[in-house]
Order: C-alpha cells, then sequence, then structure tokens
C-alpha cells in the first residue's frame, strides 16, 4: 500500500511530511509502459505533488496540479494530488530514455530541461485558481520543489525524493519522499541540527533499501523529538476521473465540421485519457448527439459556448487571443 505519514518535530518548530508511493509508481510506469529515466521522473513528481497538497492544502475537495513545463524529450511532467490521498500523474513522452550520467545516476534533469515549474491550487467547489511558478533550476525535482517553497511561499524547506529500480530491471522497488519545512517560529538551534542530518543523510532510496520510511524520518530528525501525528498511516491511491461522459465532452470542442470529418472517415473516434492511457471508442450516433448550436471565436475558433453544457467562458471576459467574448442572454 502507498500511504502518508505526518508529524512534528523540535516542538513544533518543524513540520514533516513522507509519503511512501512504490505501488502508485509501478502502477503508472506499467499504465504508460514507461521508460527508467520517464519512471523516476513520475516518480519523483508525482511523490512531490502529494506532499505539496498536504502543505498548501486546506480543504479536503481542493486539489493541486505540479507541472513541470520543460523544454526537455519528456515533455510537460503533469501531477495531480489531493488531501483524500487521490493522485494521477503523466508525461507526454513516456517512452524517452537517456544514457546515464557520468554518476551512473538517470539523467532525469536532461529529460526535464529548462522552462518552468507551476503549481495551480484549485478550490472547490468554483473558487478561484491560484497560480504560481519558478523557473526550473535543475530538473531533478526535489531542488526546484525546495527552491518554490522558498521562493513562492517564502518557506525554507529540505525536500529528499527516490526512486529506486529493482536489479537488472525497471520494475520499481521504492519510491518515497519526505519535506521538512521550517516554521515561522523554529528555534535557530533546530534548524542547524536539522540542517546538519540532512548533510550527513545521504540518499533517501540507498536509505530504504534497509529501513523503513518511519525510521528514515527518525533519522532525519535526531536530536529534534519528532513525533507522528498519523498514528495510522493515510492511504494512497492511483485514481483516474476519466469517464464515457468526459471522452464524449473531448469531443464536443472539435467544430462541427471537424467532428462531422470523424463521423464520414471512421465512423466514430478513439479517445485516449492522458492520465491512465485506458482508450474509449465513441460512436457516430453520439458525435451526432451533440449539439451544433455553439459560438466560438471569430478570430481564433476557441469554444466559447454550447447549448446543453456549462458556460465554457463567462461574457465580457477576454479570449485567450485578446478578443472581448461576447454570448446569448
Amino acid at each position: 500500500m502507498s500511504y502518508l505519514l505526518r508529524g512534528m518535530a523540535a516542538n513544533g518548530g518543524i513540520r514533516v511530511v513522507a509519503a511512501d508511493t512504490t505501488r502508485i509508481v509501478e502502477e503508472i510506469r506499467l499504465m504508460h509502459d514507461a521508460s527508467a529515466t520517464a519512471t523516476a521522473a513520475l516518480g519523483r513528481s508525482l511523490t512531490a505533488g502529494i506532499l505539496l497538497s498536504h502543505i498548501l492544502l486546506k480543504n479536503h475537495q481542493d486539489r493541486i496540479s505540479l507541472r513541470f513545463l520543460g523544454d526537455g524529450p519528456i515533455g510537460n511532467v503533469v501531477v495531480d494530488a489531493g488531501l483524500d490521498g487521490n493522485i494521477r500523474a503523466y508525461a507526454n513522452n513516456p517512452s524517452i530514455e537517456l544514457p546515464l550520467r557520468e554518476d551512473g545516476k538517470l539523467d532525469v534533469g536532461s529529460a526535464i530541461g529548462k522552462g518552468e515549474l507551476e503549481i495551480i491550487r484549485s478550490h472547490a467547489p468554483k473558487g478561484d485558481e491560484y497560480r504560481s511558478s519558478v523557473s526550473i533550476v535543475s530538473g531533478e525535482v526535489a531542488e526546484d520543489v525546495a527552491q518554490f517553497l522558498a521562493q513562492s511561499e517564502q518557506i525554507a524547506s529540505a525536500v529528499l525524493l527516490g526512486v529506486r529500480f529493482k536489479a537488472n530491471s525497471t520494475e520499481i522497488m521504492t519510491s518515497a519522499g519526505i519535506i521538512l519545512q521550517a516554521m515561522p517560529d523554529a528555534d535557530s538551534a533546530a534548524l542547524d541540527l536539522l540542517e546538519a542530518n540532512v548533510k550527513a543523510f545521504g540518499q533517501l532510496s540507498n536509505k530504504l533499501k534497509t529501513q523503513s520510511l518511519l525510521e528514515v524520518i527518525n533519522e532525519l530528525c535526531w536530536g529534534l523529538e519528532f513525533e507522528l501525528f498519523t498514528k495510522d498511516a493515510l492511504p494512497l491511491q492511483f485514481k483516474c476521473r476519466c469517464s464515457d461522459e468526459k471522452a464524449l465532452d473531448a469531443i464536443a470542442y472539435f467544430s462541427p465540421s471537424e467532428r462531422q470529418e470523424l463521423i464520414d472517415q471512421d465512423n466514430g473516434a478513439e479517445v485516449v485519457c492522458h492520465w491512465c492511457n485506458t482508450k474509449r471508442w465513441i460512436t457516430a450516433e453520439q458525435i451526432e448527439s451533440i449539439s451544433k448550436n455553439e459560438i466560438r471565436c471569430p478570430d481564433c475558433d476557441a469554444l466559447w459556448y454550447r447549448e446543453g453544457q456549462n458556460t465554457m467562458i463567462q461574457a465580457n471576459e477576454r479570449c485567450a487571443c485578446g478578443r472581448k467574448v461576447i454570448l446569448p442572454n
């Protein structure tokens, strides 16, 4: 089972959030037939996403989206996570593989490349999204997440992420992560000790070969009186929200002429979920059922409104191309 632990150290001066995501990352690897490098990128990013959700979110209906928008060959790496323990993740090009670095490690940094790390907090049920981003530092994920917390949230944090494979295999042995975060009233001596502990710690994936996640946390918090809050670990699971209805909604964004072309040429269309790789066939009859009463932007053809569906954009807002949106009453 994948699970999450939460606790405090140094009399409440240091927050600790840790997660074992081994089972979920192996599930995603098989789902997308991902290479070792892509699996490492997905595993680190997914683990960071669920840890950040327990740091940045308050409401159990809220979601966090972590997006590495880099120029590397893996394309975008995207994670969706929440306090409910449900996680999903994908990479644009999960089959890419790169040569090992000179130190023998997987080259996740080159796979992701340069660009931006974007964090989006979506507030339930219809609250505004809050977006923040930082430049990608290394693409190795942990360093970038620590940079985000320091720069965007003004919170000093140690971020440790690790994905380890079984010998001579791409099967996951361990995938886990820990964030140790200084709280506003943290004692400076405690922070100095934590920094020394982290520097002496080594690689998380190596430690997990012989220790449990809780034992690793206690080693990192040596001398800081760690207190575990989650006596029963919080379960984590991969859970996609795709459905036949959402697949049809995706086809609905095509223009009427494009939808008719799908009917004439293929008598339907295949829709593939980028999160879970599930393939669904949308029949010609289903495509025909989509209302043709719609309004699109005269300049860029973006969909503004379709009868029978929620409004995609509000009247008097600006389209992505800059044109003012005009909708029927």
